[in-house]
Parts: structure tokens; sequence; C-alpha cells
């Protein structure tokens, strides 16, 4: 079932991206998966299908299945999950795949979607595999390249002044007349993210980290993340789910200033423009999964993002500065003790530097 933040439940296969109140939704907690009901012939996010609570034929690019690489940083041995080997460049690509298989499954032939670039072009690519119209609404501000992707997949791509909030205010504001299929509110992407989580586990040999360093926008890998580790303590396969550590940059962190109380301020513009979000719609749900696991938050400032991402970059990570936030959140949760030197850590970098070649281009004095 599909349950909002009243309590209120619907059908799972019902076309619905919020609750009568409003509230988002979110599918009801699952029971997990053994690792003995992975599918091992299948190389993609659909190997654990049997942790999904419909089943639908996918919509598969072949996302997932991203490699765990090692690497040191501040005396730790962090383990490294590179998302831009996902088809479209980022992690989106994990929850787009479900969402879009499970539409498709329900009739759906046209989509509308609100991005700040990866997203949009995630649905994109997913929605022409699926032979569904999209119409992408974006900010005017977007890289370019992210623009052009979602073009090149046949989308219709419209360009809204202003900030990636008034984009998802003129989203939702044009929902009622579509099928709405943001990755912000669609419960069945989040069961998409959810699988990074069981990956992570497979890829440690069947273990969870000590905790996972995640970058924030509205905070839809927090929650996959959280859901998947939830599951994987109820089926009995790990013994608790790993600390969920959280980063935003200092121009645009509400999450973060709510979780540690401090009064909001407005957005100022960012390099990690991916989360750039002043209003993310499930902030409750996201405070809520930090503190559960024990984990914490911390703000970036703006001076240390493009630095991070020339220093990944010089590791072999070409890493765009939205995901290249979290070195300097990784040194910042050193520094307070959040993150013990002797602890299993794993990173997440969600997009490739391909897609913010201006924003690179700045970074080594090119523009």
């Amino acid at each position: 079932m599909l349950i909002d933040r009243a309590g209120r439940r619907y059908p799972l296969d019902e076309l619905r991206w919020c609750g009568e109140d409003g509230s988002p939704v979110i599918v009801e907690p699952g029971p997990g998966i053994t690792r003995d009901r992975i599918d091992p012939a299948v190389r993609s996010v659909w190997r654990y299908a049997a942790a999904l609570p419909l089943s639908v034929p996918p919509v598969s690019l072949g996302e997932g299945c991203t490699p765990l690489l090692s690497r040191e940083f501040e005396g730790m041995e962090v383990g490294v999950k590179p998302e831009w080997h996902n088809p479209t460049g980022s992690f989106k690509d994990r929850g787009t795949t479900v969402m879009v298989s499970v539409l498709r499954a329900l009739g759906v032939r046209a989509l509308l979607e609100d991005s700040s670039g990866n997203g949009g072009s995630s649905v994109a690519a997913y929605a022409a595999a699926a032979d569904i119209t999209a119409t992408i609404l974006a900010p005017a501000s977007t890289s370019p390249a992210k623009i052009q992707q979602s073009r090149a997949h046949g989308a219709s791509v419209e360009l809204v002044p202003g900030t990636r909030q008034d984009t998802a205010d003129e989203a939702v504001r044009r929902a009622a007349g579509t099928t709405y299929a943001s990755h912000n509110w669609q419960p069945f992407f989040l069961q998409g993210t959810k699988l990074i989580a069981y990956e992570i586990w497979e890829d440690l040999g069947f273990a969870a980290p000590d905790a996972v360093l995640l970058p924030c926008g509205a905070g839809s890998l927090v929650l996959g993340c959280r859901t998947g580790f939830d599951e994987l303590v109820a089926a009995g396969e790990i013994p608790r789910a790993p600390r969920l550590l959280v980063a935003q940059p200092e121009h645009c962190a509400p999450l973060v200033r709510a979780f540690h109380g401090e009064p909001e301020r407005p957005p100022r513009p960012t390099i990690a423009e991916g989360t750039a979000i002043a209003r993310p719609v499930r902030t409750p749900e996201v405070l809520a999964a930090v503190r559960a696991t024990g984990g914490d938050m911390v703000a970036v400032p703006e001076a240390e993002i493009g630095p991070a991402t020339l220093e990944l970059a010089r590791t072999g990570l070409y890493a765009e500065p939205t995901s290249a936030q979290v070195l300097p959140a990784l040194r910042a949760f050193r520094r307070t003790g959040a993150l013990d030197p002797g602890e299993r850590v794993v990173t997440v970098l969600t997009g490739s530097a391909l897609k913010a070649a201006d924003a690179v281009a700045g970074l080594v004095g090119l523009s």
C-alpha cells in the first residue's frame, strides 16, 4: 500500500504522487530479501527485483552494478560508488528505471518531470525507452549539457526563469493535467533508489558499512538508503543500518539547518546545482531517517566545493561539483568525531562532471 503523512492508505496500483492532504506518499515498509533471492544472471538493479512491492516488466538500460572503488582520504579507506557508470551519468537512473516501469505498466503514455538536470535527463531517457512522451521543466540556469541530453532523448524541455524551487512550483501547478513523474514526489522512485543499499551490501560481501556519506538536495538518496538498509535489517541480513551522513552546500542547506535547529536562510547560487533545493518536499522524513541511524548533517562552504571537484579529478574521479561536496564533508565529519578513522565508510558520487562542463571549465581556468 501507499501511505501519506496522515496515515491514509492507497492501492499500490493507483496513479498517485501525493496524498489527499497534499503530503508525499511512500510505499509501506517491506520485509526485505535475503541473499538467495538476488538474481545473479541480471546485471542491473533488477537483480534485486524481489525487493520491490510490484512485479512489472522492467524498462531497463542496464543501470546499477556500479563499482565500489577504494580511495584513501584523511587517513581513512573510503569506498566510493562512482554513479556516472549509470546509463545517463547519474544515480537518478536507479530510481527512474523502477518509476517508469511502474508507470508504463499502469498505462501512462505521457509524463511531466521537473529537474535541475540529472533527473530530467534520466526521465527523458527512460521515457524514450518506454515509448512515453516526456515534458521536462528545468531552471533556465541548468547546465547546457544536461538540457541537451534530455532533448536528444526526444523530451520537450521548457526552461523556467528563477530558482530551482520556482521550477518545482511550476511543475506542481501543472500536475493536475498530466502524470507527474517527479523524482522528488513519486514513491516508486524511492523504491528504485533503495536498491543502492542492497548493492552496497552485496559489494561488501553481504555486510553493511558503518556509515554512508551522501550529497543531498531533496533527499531521495538518503531515504532510499534508509529504506533499503532497514529492509536488510528486517530480513535478518545485517544487524543494524549504517549511520547516514549528509552534505548540502552552505548556500542552500535547508535540511542541515533544520536538523541542527538553525534559522532558515534565503538560498544563494551554488556550484553544486543538483542539490540546490530550497524547500525539500520530504523534509520531515529525511531528518527522521538521519536521526534514526545516529547520523549527522553538515553544510559545506561554497569555497571548498570547487577545489574538492579538482582534488577528486586528480585521483581519477571526475565527479560533478554536486557530488564533490562529500570530500569536504568527510573532513568536517572527521573533525567533529562523527566519523572514526577505523570505520568502514561508503560515499556516493552521484553524477559525472561531463554534465557540468561549464562549471569545471571555470575551475580549471578555461572559461
